[in-house]
């Protein structure tokens, strides 16, 4: 048998499965005992199944694969869900109380979808409360912790998918995307993420089918061919979501070599300042794009000539009306709020105060953005900004209450700069733009033409191969690999 190599990607594993130079059995018990190694020092995997289930699972992979049924790309690979989608027979907290004893019946659409592919879920991935905030850290299981330094923030709402990711705790990873929640704990972890087109992945079952349209499932990986077939698995038109995309023809991960000679890149940066940045994020991700202007690609600066705070406003509006509608159902008993933590009541209280006419103006704000937005892709190919304004911060801290001495007012108003990104509905990757000096990761968000996410993924494949950082493992996997 092969042995597992550190870093290795899913793909990779895929076939060595597929081709009987390992078993399932074997690359479980690896997880299984890098886990065992690793999670205690970084808590990403929380509702860890029991061990002797998940090998059974494996052998009964294998024993399918020995009669010729291979269930998918998948079969045989261990995944831990966010626990933000449902998993049937796993407990799904949502990281609150509210929902702390939570045992779903049956799994979310895009769970049902990685199951079908063969995948095995040996339990969830650690999540801020309702996926409230881009630091993971609830009181159901605590914080989680950064993969390259575990002093500090993993980032979130996907830090738990992105840690256990960098760390070899898994091979893939799922997340989901709101306000950076699958780009920014991608770029503090060094690996890749990647917000589809809304609709690509569709979500269900969920009670409105139509009209909250910020938030979508993803992919992460170590790779962007890894990104791609897990999009393959996810992706794809269901009935019961009809917004949803129609199902691609060819795989996702089908020609991601192309070449970027002709490609116009639009750096959005700061918004001409308007986003405060920690002394050195600009720098950093500036300089990372090089691994695709090196390859032929130009770079323009580019301050959008549109005003970034109607954005803001806008956004704050419709994130509230949803947050707020997903919050009241839970609010079953007169205590029920205090167990919410004060964002979460923030963003209910707020919310319920909004007017049918404060979401018609956020809505037509979006929609300007949208309109403008086709301008600018008139003139580039793809538009680059960081995935956060400042490195990664303490693991204590629950936010950062200001960036260069400008105050932050609310606890998401340093992460402002996924917005334009989050309202677009078009598809934004985040690749690692490399380390500052002290050692902290950072990336950049790619933003992509609408619906062209086969685009943006040969472009990120690109990347990739340009960028030798992206193989810079964490310092804990130099004594504990696979």
């Amino acid at each position: 048998m092969t042995p597992m190599s550190s870093h290795a990607d899913a793909t990779d594993l895929s076939e060595q499965i597929s081709c009987r130079q390992i078993t399932c059995e074997e690359v479980m018990r690896a997880y299984l005992d890098q886990i065992a190694r690793l999670n205690p020092s970084v808590n990403a995997i929380v509702s860890l199944q029991p061990e002797d289930e998940l090998l059974a699972q494996a052998r009964n992979a294998d024993m399918a694969l020995t009669r010729g049924d291979r269930r998918g790309w998948m079969h045989g690979l261990p995944i831990a869900i966010k626990d933000l989608s449902a998993t049937a027979g796993i407990r799904t907290t949502y990281g609150s109380p509210l929902q702390a004893t939570n045992l779903p019946a049956e799994d979310s659409l895009m769970v049902k979808r990685i199951r079908e592919a063969g995948a095995i879920i040996i339990g969830k991935t650690n999540t801020p409360e309702f996926g409230l905030g881009s630091h993971t850290y609830n009181p159901i299981f605590g914080v989680t912790r950064n993969a390259y330094d575990s002093n500090l923030s993993a980032g979130g709402s996907s830090g738990g998918a992105a840690v256990a990711l960098a760390l070899d705790m898994v091979p893939i990873a799922d997340g989901s995307d709101m306000m950076g929640s699958l780009r920014n704990p991608a770029g503090w972890n060094n690996v890749f993420g990647f917000r589809p087109s809304f609709g690509r992945v569709p979500s269900a079952p969920s009670p409105d089918v139509f009209l909250h349209q910020l938030s979508t499932n993803g992919p992460m990986a170590k790779t962007a061919r890894d990104l791609a077939r897990f999009l393959d698995v996810i992706a794809g038109y269901a009935p019961e979501a009809p917004l949803s995309l129609a199902t691609e023809p060819t795989s996702f991960a089908e020609g991601l070599d192309r070449d970027v000679k002709d490609l116009r890149i639009g750096w959005i940066g700061s918004w001409g300042g308007y986003y405060p940045t920690e002394h050195g994020v600009l720098e950093l991700t500036r300089a990372g794009l090089g691994a695709l202007a090196d390859q032929g690609a130009t770079v323009e600066d580019l301050t959008p000539e549109f005003e970034a705070n109607r954005l803001w406003d806008a956004w704050l509006v419709l994130r509230q009306w949803a947050v707020s509608q997903r919050l009241q159902p839970l609010l079953v008993s007169d205590g029920s709020i205090e167990l919410l933590k004060p964002e979460a009541r923030w963003e209910l209280e707020q919310g319920l105060r909004l007017t049918a006419g404060d979401v018609h103006w956020a809505s037509v704000t979006r929609s300007d953005w949208v309109r403008y937005l086709q301008k600018l892709f008139s003139q580039f190919d793809v538009l680059a900004l960081p995935t956060a304004q400042i490195f990664a911060f303490p693991a204590e801290l629950t936010w950062p209450s200001s960036i260069n001495d400008r105050p932050m007012d609310t606890y998401h108003r340093w992460m402002e700069i996924v917005v334009p990104g989050s309202l677009s509905g078009h598809p934004v990757a985040a690749v690692p733009a490399g380390f500052d000096g002290s050692g902290r990761a950072m990336g950049i968000q790619l933003l992509g033409r609408a619906r062209a996410d086969r685009e943006l993924l040969q472009i990120v494949s690109c990347f990739e191969r340009n960028a030798p950082w992206v193989r810079q493992a964490p310092a804990l996997l130099a004594h504990a690999s696979l």
